[in-house]
Order: structure tokens, then sequence, then C-alpha cells
């Protein structure tokens, strides 16, 4: 049997969410061999341009350039996040299936709605897949995941720990034009900020985090707990 295992597992609430949020990361992970998934909550069939059909399209686009062994859309109605059992449910058993070491999920202070109520479904959800007496349909082996972190798509925040992305800044970027009807204006467009320029504005936002650290690109985290460093302080 496939060993369905992945080393991290990233929730959105919609195609592009994590591309947005950590694309340049996930690139770097699966250079380094490490396997990557992506699970969408819906399928953004609210979304001003494009279409359900369009967007299963560049999404499957955008995870054959960052390398993703796995990607799958649990298809929770756009705009409906709430924070149910059955919801929960779903998620829970989407990470005792692969099993990931860490799961990353949107940072809950953000403009859209959609994307903390994605963030506080995943945090149930990764407590419920621990509990062994949790039931999930056709998976009931209960699965502890390592550590949940939180990436950034709306806004910037002061990061809690950053990943340099040099290297990938291209692949990041190449993977959000793969959404070409979210990112791109055209005659046919729906006038949105997605449309106006919003790629540009995350690679300045990327730059700025480099900055940070004194790298030329990199990405921002949040953690509700501390990281334990496991080499000294001087990196040696």
């Amino acid at each position: 049997m496939e060993d369905s295992s992945l080393h991290i597992l990233a929730f959105g609430a919609h195609p592009d969410d994590v591309e947005i949020g950590m694309g340049g990361t996930i690139a770097k992970l699966t250079n380094e061999g490490k396997r990557a998934g992506i699970c969408d909550l819906t399928d953004a069939d609210l979304s001003s341009n494009g279409n359900v059909r369009l967007r299963k399209e560049e999404a499957a686009k955008a995870a054959e350039i960052l390398g993703l062994c796995f990607r799958t859309s649990l298809g929770f109605p756009d705009r409906g996040l709430l924070l149910k059992e059955a919801y929960i449910n779903e998620i829970a058993k989407m990470i005792r299936i692969h099993k990931p070491k860490i799961v990353f999920a949107p940072y809950y202070q953000d403009r859209h709605p959609d994307h903390g109520n994605c963030t506080r479904l995943v945090e149930e959800a990764v407590f419920s897949a621990g509990i062994k007496k949790y039931q999930t349909e056709g998976c009931n082996e209960p699965h502890k995941v390592e550590r949940v972190y939180f990436y950034m798509i709306n806004g910037f925040h002061q990061p809690d720990f950053i990943v340099d992305i040099s290297a990938f800044i291209d692949t990041k970027l190449a993977a959000l034009r793969a959404y070409q009807s979210q990112f791109e204006m055209t005659k046919e467009s729906f006038n949105t900020p997605l449309v106006n320029g919003y790629i540009e504005t995350v690679e300045a936002r990327e730059r700025m985090f480099g900055q940070l650290v004194n790298v030329t690109y990199a990405e921002g985290f949040k953690t509700k707990v501390p990281l334990l460093l496991k080499r000294d302080l001087l990196g040696e």
C-alpha cells in the first residue's frame, strides 16, 4: 500500500491561499525531498472572477509547479465555513489519512472572514484527530500533529519565525501566476484588488520579510507555541 503520509499539510479556505502565504516554503521543502500536500476547504465558487472548473485547473497547475504530492478540495461552501462538526470531522479525517508532522493554516487576523474561519476549523480538527475515541469514517486511527503554524495571506504582521525563500521566489511567483483568472486583468475581469498588482504586493512583502533577516526574500509565519532550537544560539 502506497505511503500517503506527509511532512507538511497546508490548509487554505480557497485555492491560491496557500500559494500566497507560503508557496516559497513549500517549493523549498519539496526541493529537499519533503512530502507536501494542500487541502483547500472550498472550491471558491463565489469568486468574482473565474469559475470552479477553471479554478480547479489553475490549482492543479500550481500544485505541479510547487512539487506537491497531493492536493484536494473538501468542497465546503464558499463563505460558509462555519464551525460545524461535520466540517471538523472531514478535516480530521484528512489529517488521519495523511499523518502530517506539521499542519499550516492561515493566520487568523485577516480581512477575509473565511481565512480566520478556516483556521478555527483546522485547529479543532487537529485536536480531534489525536483523540483515540473520536470517530472519522473509514479512518479511526488517531494521529497527533507535532506543530501547527500560521501563514499570512492579506496584511503584514510581525512574524514569529521566517523562512528564507530567496532561491524559490520565482517558483512561488510562477505558482501564483498559474491563477490567471484571479490575478490577471482582462477585458472580462471584475475589478477586484487581486487583479490590481496583487502579486507584486506579495513579492514586495516577501522582500520586506527578507530584509528583516538579511536575505533577499522570505516568508513570515506565526506560532502559538515557542519554537525549540535544535542547534545552539550561534547556529553552529
